[in-house]
């Protein structure tokens, strides 16, 4: 394998699923005809058998061969989700640092969806594809406040050694949600909505 393979590979373990156009946006986007390019590797891909694809939507989705996958999982529109919000902030800015799905520690604890650090700060990120109630995301938030009150966070690997961070919030998806009053920033709202408040506060 070349290095473009086992850089593919390295991304369908990181975010558990991926499109053909996906895999295109991020390797194949230097070449005249990035999904024909792409194309051709994920078949040779899947012909070794270093890969797998579910052909159960209109657009195939490419998983690591080890993985064991039902292929009506609700759960994989969910990665596709982090790789979607994952091609928006790169065109902007590559991540230091993105993590899928990071493990912070034990029960109670928040479950992020994604740990970055992107335009030099850290951050969590939340994405909704359905409507929360307003319960299930203050218990979400007070899982935040915990372990924002625990100091757990502050032994991380990536913090600073001068300065301890505590990682803003971003909650992206559908609803708006009551975050007021808690120690740590919360943001809501899409990509492009995140830009204008980053070009205001510059």
């Amino acid at each position: 394998m070349n290095d473009r393979d086992k850089g593919i590979i390295s991304d369908l373990n990181r975010f558990r699923f991926l499109r053909g156009e996906d895999i295109a946006e991020l390797y194949f986007s230097h070449t005249k005809h990035p999904v024909t390019q792409a194309n051709i590797v994920l078949k040779r891909l899947r012909r070794d058998g270093l890969i797998k694809c579910s052909t159960e939507r209109r657009k195939y989705v490419y998983y690591c061969a080890e993985r064991q996958v039902k292929q009506d999982s609700q759960k994989i529109g969910h990665f596709l989700s982090i790789a979607d919000f994952y091609k928006d902030i790169r065109r902007i800015e590559t991540p230091r640092t993105f993590n899928v799905e990071p493990k912070l520690g034990g029960k109670g604890l928040p479950e992020p969806d994604i740990f970055m650090i992107w335009r030099g700060a850290p951050w969590y990120v939340e994405i909704q594809r359905t409507r929360y109630t307003d319960k299930v995301m203050q218990e979400k938030l007070n899982r935040y406040e915990q372990y924002f009150l625990s100091g757990l966070w502050e032994k991380e690997p990536w913090q600073p050694t001068n300065k301890k961070i505590f990682p803003y919030l971003w909650i992206i998806g559908i609803g708006e949600y009551n975050t007021a009053n808690r120690p740590f920033r919360v943001f809501q709202g899409g990509v492009s909505e995140m830009l204008e408040r980053l070009k205001y506060k510059s």
